[in-house]
């Protein structure tokens, strides 16, 4: 008799672990609602499916994420960007201010945010001012052009780091390449500053320069 006992409180001791674990498995995998999205008239932009989720798991590198904020309270750090889509989590980002203002003037915003799965070469406002100031101030007031070079920045995927190198079609409809491996990457001519930023959608490689797509 005492033996049986003991078998039922060890069964129903397993019995509690076990809906405890699945209990914090359903947890883990909530994640934050995303802010809404600020309104553009753009058609939504084509996507593709998400990556094995690599990406999700390797820290952020580069020398550049120095400059990204620290303080997960504040919309412009790692944290909080990883809450919302990409468009919304750069718009907090001190150090992508130019490439938003860019991306709102041809209307890119709610194709950004709706993508189900991509990865933007982001570049940062050190790359624009690298750009003469009337050939910026030309760029940003022809849509066209403005709409064609910032698709060129954008690839269907969450790509991770280790997936990186190779060519990749870009939104715009060219191929972009990318060369390099580990932590030391160049896209085109322009070299990743800070890597595998996460978004609610996106992987985000903030670069030095802008790319232009060749005619």
């Amino acid at each position: 008799m005492r033996t049986k006992q003991i078998t039922a409180v060890a069964a129903a001791a397993l019995f509690s672990f076990s809906l405890a674990a699945c209990g914090s498995d359903s947890d883990s995998t909530e994640s934050s609602a995303p802010a809404a999205p600020m309104t553009s008239s753009a058609a939504p932009m084509m996507s593709a499916p998400a990556s094995s989720g690599a990406s999700d798991t390797m820290t952020n590198f580069g020398a550049g994420c120095s400059a990204v904020p620290t303080d997960d309270s504040n919309p412009g750090s790692f944290a909080s960007m990883a809450q919302v889509p990409v468009a919304t989590a750069a718009s907090g980002n001190p150090v992508l201010s130019t490439l938003v203002s860019a991306v709102k003037k041809a209307g890119l915003v709610d194709s950004l945010n709706t993508a189900e799965a991509i990865t933007v070469f982001a570049p940062a406002n050190s790359a624009f001012e690298k750009i003469p100031a009337n050939d910026l101030k030309k760029v940003l007031a022809d849509k066209k052009q403005l709409t064609d070079i910032l698709t060129y920045h954008v690839v269907p995927g969450k790509l991770a780091p280790a997936d990186l190198a190779g060519k990749h079609k870009t939104l715009e409809g060219k191929e972009v390449t990318v060369t390099g491996s580990g932590t030391d990457f160049k896209v085109g001519g322009a070299s990743v500053v800070c890597g595998n930023v996460q978004t609610a959608n996106a992987t985000v490689y903030i670069i030095d320069s802008v790319l232009m797509p060749k005619s």
